[in-house]
């Protein structure tokens, strides 16, 4: 199976069809796709100007697409490796339970589904890599009240998503799921509290 950085060259090759390229960047995306597969090839297309379903697309949309996608893989690979020294260190120091926001990360390790998108659709409209500095930013200054990405407080608890995790608090205004550890106990109560509100208005 190829690697990311096999797959970016054969989308960078002139020489083979434009359709094969499209297919390349797509599985680039099994690699790495911080939104999840969906929701980060909709955001590349909806930022280079190609339309999602286009086997023919225009090659430089797609190499657009394909340098946003590798700054933000070469930024989360450098942080994965920070992480991985810093748990090195303490595990030295005898620190063996990493924090909740270690836990959290352990499980998007190699950059797939990062912060997720409640529709595949809707998603942060920034380039990657801003928004990932962003969540790192985040990740480093403690949990929060808002959204760690458009920093709106604007965040809903919903029960029924369809992916993992299937149940979180998602931002009304920029699409993600905000990981837990990202956020203080009285913003997921407040969440909770407009899902709970929601159901009440509609009996």
């Amino acid at each position: 199976m190829a690697g990311f950085r096999a797959l970016a060259r054969e989308v960078r090759n002139p020489r083979r069809h434009i359709t094969a390229r499209r297919t390349s960047l797509r599985k680039c995306l099994e690699r790495f796709a911080p939104y999840g597969h969906r929701a980060t090839w909709h955001h590349l297309c909806t930022r280079s100007g190609i339309t999602p379903e286009d086997r023919r697309p225009d090659p430089l949309g797609l190499l657009t697409a394909l340098e946003e996608l590798e700054e933000a893989r070469t930024l989360w690979l450098a942080y994965e490796a920070d992480f991985a020294a810093r748990r090195r260190q303490e595990k030295l120091l005898g620190i063996r339970q990493p924090s909740a926001v270690d836990d959290w990360h352990l499980r998007t390790w190699g950059g797939s589904d990062i912060i997720p998108c409640e529709s595949p659709s809707t998603h942060p409209d920034d380039r990657l890599a801003d928004v990932l500095r962003r969540l790192i930013a985040a990740m480093e200054s403690g949990p929060g009240a808002a959204c760690p990405v458009c920093i709106r407080p604007g965040l809903v608890w919903r029960e029924d998503l369809d992916r993992y995790p299937s149940a979180g608090p998602v931002c009304a205004d920029c699409g993600i799921v905000v990981p837990l550890p990202l956020l203080t106990t009285e913003a997921l109560t407040a969440a909770r509290r407009v899902v709970r509100m929601s159901r009440y208005a509609t009996v």
